[in-house]
């Protein structure tokens, strides 16, 4: 797609995840976040799990410029060291604390935000906990195998932390799944928190919302990771197997098509492009840019000039080198959704559209 696409793009927002609350009572089961603070949320919980001190000073600069506060910050890094471990989390507060020091000392704005309710003298951890537990998992939850971390679970991480209400349930399984998103191997739990962000009142154009913040973000392997959850978790839901948006018919570019496409714009730049099956793009080069396309749901192709196609599947990743010649589309037998986002732009991008990928040439790959 051209560079003023993802332009219109970039200014485009996800009304489903504007959901920040007006009123003076916090419902626990809805996010309390901005389209801007998720993403930026998203961001700050990704890169503590990755442990990239750098990456997450930026985003936590860009955390506080969309006013989300210290207390939800603080509490979103606090809450991740039962994901992540105590060694990141101090870390990452440390980050926070450093970025707070270096705003004031510049007279810029840092909006401290309210800290929990505090809790009743009855609070019994163990009975909230098990509650809020049943509540994600969607049924009573019982780790006979290990009693002590059974209890843990119950009467720390989901009674004394989850009761603490500057970020509602929600929040948290947004924070959650960013984090494990940022992890290796942990792809059980991952599913787990996406299942469960959804028992907490999260959205599925919300869950999305996520993937679209970590791609935007420039995390592709780690939106990759949670766009491989999510459609598989998706599947075994039995929810439609691509439940992306399409957007509307992609009319402005479609004599570069074989078949027809979709777009729907998110923000960041980043823009989802839905294939019909056997439906692929002219070959073409970006000129000033790399490309990264990160598949949503469906099966599909990308090829390079002279080199052997590579089946998109959920999750793949590929990044597209400036000035390769090549294709990306949708498999015969099936639609293809992908994420499609330019970086290291230069003032001078553009696209250089091709030759159609003949019937010929297409169907060779097929069989």
């Amino acid at each position: 797609m051209k560079t003023k696409l993802f332009l219109l793009a970039a200014v485009t927002l996800l009304t489903a995840c504007n959901t920040k609350q007006t009123t003076q009572t916090k419902e626990m089961n809805q996010l309390s976040f901005t389209t801007e603070q998720v993403a930026c949320m998203s961001a700050i919980a990704c890169n503590e799990a990755k442990g990239d001190l750098a990456a997450l000073e930026s985003a936590v600069h860009n955390g506080l410029e969309a006013e989300l506060t210290v207390s939800q910050i603080k509490e979103a890094l606090s809450q991740l060291y039962a994901y992540t471990g105590f060694p990141r989390s101090l870390n990452a507060l440390g980050v926070l604390q450093r970025v707070i020091g270096d705003r004031q000392a510049k007279g810029v704005k840092v909006l401290t935000g309210e800290d929990a309710t505090p809790l009743s003298e009855d609070y019994n951890a163990l009975k909230q906990g098990t509650a809020v537990q049943t509540q994600l998992t969607g049924k009573p939850f019982n780790y006979e195998f290990a009693p002590a971390t059974d209890y843990y679970l119950k009467a720390h991480l989901f009674g004394d932390i989850f009761a603490r209400d500057n970020l509602t349930y929600a929040d948290r399984e947004l924070v959650t799944v960013s984090a494990l998103s940022g992890l290796q191997g942990v792809e059980p739990q991952l599913k787990a928190h996406i299942a469960g962000a959804r028992n907490m009142g999260v959205t599925e154009e919300q869950l999305q919302c996520i993937i679209v913040a970590l791609a935007a973000n420039r995390l592709y392997e780690e939106a990759g990771r949670a766009a491989k959850a999510y459609y598989e978790l998706s599947c075994t839901l039995n929810s439609p197997s691509t439940p992306w948006n399409a957007g509307s018919p992609n009319t402005a570019y479609a004599q570069y098509f074989v078949g027809n496409s979709y777009l729907h714009p998110y923000f960041g730049g980043v823009a989802n492009v839905t294939f019909e099956p056997a439906c692929r793009n002219n070959w073409h080069i970006h000129h000033g840019a790399v490309q990264v396309l990160i598949c949503l749901s469906g099966k599909g192709w990308y090829q390079e000039w002279n080199k052997p196609a590579v089946q998109l599947l959920p999750g793949t990743v590929i990044a597209i080198p400036e000035g390769v010649k090549h294709w990306h589309g949708a498999a015969a037998d099936s639609q293809m959704q992908h994420l499609a986002i330019h970086t290291n732009e230069q003032p001078d991008a553009s696209n250089e559209w091709l030759e159609p990928v003949n019937d010929k040439q297409y169907s060779s790959i097929e069989h």
